[in-house]
């Protein structure tokens, strides 16, 4: 053995000795089975003009954010971020994942991204825009120089912080009801069909009188922290979280409004929102759509993230508590789907930018998803919690299996990761009809509910016992 080699050697027998090792995507030494957490924020507020959900931006309401966490552990760094828009779907999904993981130093099967689907949001699609782009649409639905700004500050203020992680000690839990926020948008008849679409406002009697339905009315909350001192909150709950939009009002909605309230609440705390299993779920049972809705639905979803902090029960946490879990899942393509028919309309210029975009982003999928694509379906355990990262407009139903899967833990969901496949119906939904379920909003076949609790189950238990 050479010198240097045995020097080598000696130092790492001295770092196994002393219980040292290198963490990866952390620049500093860390004890073996320290757990630490990189809190990061990017502004990611778009121009005036910028396309956002259905027109341009004419006026800036609220900043939007792209937050979350880095974890680092004896394992690969793990990255949580939830980003204020419509949704980041296809190629966008993964050039965000890819880019988000070389700042962290670890690999994009380990960063869970989601959009809140704020609905005065912009859409993120790179494949989709450089469709849009070739037909002389460039800025009309997607803005691809955008999306890369908006990529390149959270990578930015990703390795920033990285500069100066912080120690977790403590691992907290808490959940509370959310009051008068969410109800079922799908209201049935006699025969077990879609009598009735309550959309995310309402001013219909019937839809008002009508009971809440099927949700998940619990909001859930992990946090950690240095001893006494929280250092990161992140907030689970599921529903559509519009009041009104559509104008290109640029805002991150009353989901934000109550995430922002927190912030106030707790300096030096950074809270962070996830939409869940919401693709069936809005609030149209308690929003009219006038501009005072807006506060009255943040202070209710702002008084349940409290009430779920003030409750939560904290315990400490080690490196050797935190465990993730990937499956490669692809997902069954939708039989409407006609890719020539698709491609025509994308060159049609009798049809509207709109129209077109929409049948672009629909090609996108359906190549990608033909050609065997598979999506990260992915799991972060964590103590007694649980955290699933799921794809596109998942119905609720998922969210409460998954929960009855693991009685014992608590689970949380994030749904909207990848945007692409549209609605995820539960499999009687296609044959129920509404809009959810219709070939304009699901790009995926029935038997999707299948493939996907399947998943569910199989990361959900894969929690490792308890010692």
């Amino acid at each position: 053995m050479s010198h240097f080699s045995f020097n080598r050697f000696l130092c790492f027998q001295l770092f196994v000795l002393s219980g040292i090792c290198w963490v990866t995507g952390s620049p500093q030494w860390l004890l073996a089975g320290e757990l630490k957490i990189v809190p990061f924020n990017a502004d990611v507020t778009p121009e005036l003009g910028v396309p956002v959900a259905y027109a341009p931006a004419r006026k800036i309401v609220t900043p939007l954010y792209a937050r979350g966490i880095v974890l680092l552990s004896d394992e690969q760094p793990v990255v949580l971020c939830a980003v204020d828009a419509i949704g980041i779907g296809n190629t966008g999904y993964d050039i965000w994942r890819q880019e988000l993981a070389k700042a962290a130093n670890t690999t994009a099967e380990r960063v869970a991204l989601h959009s809140l689907h704020q609905h005065d949001a912009p859409r993120f699609d790179f494949a989709t825009g450089k469709l849009m782009e070739e037909q002389g649409l460039a800025g009309k639905n997607y803005d691809n120089a955008y999306n890369r700004e908006c990529i390149q500050k959270v990578v930015d203020v990703i390795a920033a912080g990285l500069k100066a992680p912080q120690t977790v000690t403590h691992l907290g839990i808490g959940k509370a009801k959310v009051e008068k926020v969410a109800s079922n948008r799908r209201l049935l008849g006699g025969d077990g069909k879609v009598r009735l679409m309550r959309w995310s406002k309402s001013k219909s009697p019937e839809a008002i009188k009508a009971p809440e339905g099927v949700i998940d009315p619990v909001l859930r909350s992990i946090s950690f922290w240095n001893q006494e001192h929280p250092i990161a909150v992140l907030n689970y709950y599921a529903t559509h979280p519009q009041s009104y939009y559509g104008q290109g009002d640029v805002n991150y909605e009353f989901v934000g409004m109550a995430r922002e309230a927190r912030n106030k609440a707790l300096p030096g705390t950074l809270n962070v929102y996830f939409n869940g299993a919401a693709g069936n779920v809005a609030a149209g049972k308690y929003n009219d759509g006038s501009t005072k809705m807006r506060p009255i639905l943040a202070r209710r979803v702002e008084q349940a993230m409290q009430k779920a902090f003030d409750n939560q029960k904290k315990t400490e946490v080690t490196s050797a508590d935190l465990h993730w879990k990937t499956e490669m899942t692809a997902l069954p393509v939708a039989s409407h789907l006609d890719s020539e028919k698709l491609a025509a309309t994308v060159k049609d210029k009798t049809k509207t930018p709109k129209e077109r975009a929409s049948a672009a982003f629909r090609l996108v999928w359906y190549q990608r998803a033909s050609a065997g694509h598979q999506i990260p379906i992915t799991c972060l355990h964590l103590k007694s919690a649980s955290i699933l990262h799921l794809p596109g407009e998942l119905f609720v139903e998922y969210q409460l299996k998954a929960q009855e899967f693991a009685p014992e833990r608590t689970v949380c969901m994030a749904a909207y990761g990848d945007y692409g496949p549209g609605y995820i119906c539960t499999e009687i939904a296609y044959s129920q009809g509404g809009y959810e379920s219709s070939p304009g909003a699901s790009l995926v076949a029935p038997e999707v509910e299948s493939v996907l609790m399947k998943v569910i189950q199989k990361l959900v238990t894969s929690a490792p016992a308890k010692p």
